[in-house]
């Protein structure tokens, strides 16, 4: 799923989804150009458009990405971090560039973010993944009894997921051309069947909540006859709340068809509907009712959220 907030002028890359069927390998990623950093132009089209740093920078990494799944399935390259970034950077070195005259700490040539999940299937009906990110984009698992949950942790001073929504805290990571950066990871292994995701935040950045972001997945999959529809009736859902570039990748692992995935969720959609969309306050001048419903929405929703969530750097040392 992918929409544009200005028609041909999206920063967002097209979401990135491959399956290998010799080797039951996959991987989804987003990429998310980031504007404010990558502004200045950086290439013109043959048609004569300009393009920033951020348009460039996105495409220009979910081609890395590309490139580096298709070495680890066909090539041998190992699945790691960090041959991931030796790709990002060496393509991103040989992309088109232009020096700006604008200079400061917060400028980046083509930066972008990238979240992405890596995963291997086993006969057993195991399968084991890899969350790779840097930025704020986020990777996540749908699971019906639990629901949504994070698997990655925002490179940003909070991280918070309702304090996030609230402000908009600067990137302490993200892929450039200019300065290093580090592609975080997070392994662990689940039984099938399963569902991953990946998302920029024009999807779950513009939400009252986080479980609002999971309302949305799951009422319009109730309404879904199968996946076509299901995309359809996503991207018109966040259509109408974003105010940026939105893309996601999605991908259902042991399920028949998307009947057998609805009638999975079903009952964690009444719960999740019952819980925390029916009670929002409605109408004019009721910030602080919001605010006081975000908050208990928050308390009793972050524990499932958070369970995957990667621990901080101080608490890996």
């Amino acid at each position: 799923m992918w929409t544009e907030r200005i028609p041909g002028r999206g920063e967002d890359a097209e979401p990135f989804v491959a399956h290998h069927f010799g080797t039951q390998q996959g991987m989804l990623a987003v990429f998310d150009g980031s504007g404010g950093a990558g502004s200045s132009p950086a290439w013109q089209a043959p048609d004569g458009e300009t393009r920033t740093g951020a348009w460039v920078g996105s495409r220009v990494a979910r081609l890395a990405a590309d490139c580096w799944f298709h070495d680890v399935v066909e090539g041998g390259q190992a699945d790691t971090p960090e041959q991931l970034t030796q790709y990002l950077k060496y393509f991103l070195s040989k992309a088109p560039q232009r020096r700006s005259k604008i200079v400061g700490t917060m400028r980046r040539r083509l930066p972008t973010t990238l979240a992405a999940v890596q995963y291997q299937m086993h006969e057993d009906r195991s399968i084991e993944w890899q969350a790779l990110w840097a930025g704020d984009s986020r990777a996540y698992t749908l699971q019906p009894g639990a629901g949504l949950r994070v698997l990655t942790r925002d490179h940003t001073h909070e991280s918070d997921a309702l304090e996030l929504l609230r402000s908009d805290p600067p990137m302490t990571n993200s892929i450039c051309a200019d300065r290093d950066f580090v592609v975080e990871v997070q392994r662990m292994s689940f039984q099938l069947p399963c569902v991953f995701l990946a998302a920029t935040d024009g999807f779950f950045g513009y939400v009252h909540t986080p479980a609002e972001f999971e309302y949305v997945l799951l009422s319009t999959l109730m309404q879904a006859n199968n996946e076509h529809e299901w995309a359809d009736l996503i991207r018109r859902e966040v259509q109408g709340y974003t105010a940026d570039d939105a893309s996601m990748a999605l991908i259902a692992l042991g399920y028949q068809d998307v009947t057998h995935l609805r009638d999975a969720f079903e009952d964690r959609y009444v719960t999740v509907r019952e819980r925390y969309a029916r009670g929002r306050p409605q109408g004019t001048d009721q910030t602080e009712r919001i605010r006081g419903w975000q908050d208990e929405t928050w308390r009793t929703y972050r524990a499932a959220y958070e369970t995957f969530l990667p621990p901080l750097p101080e608490e890996q040392a």
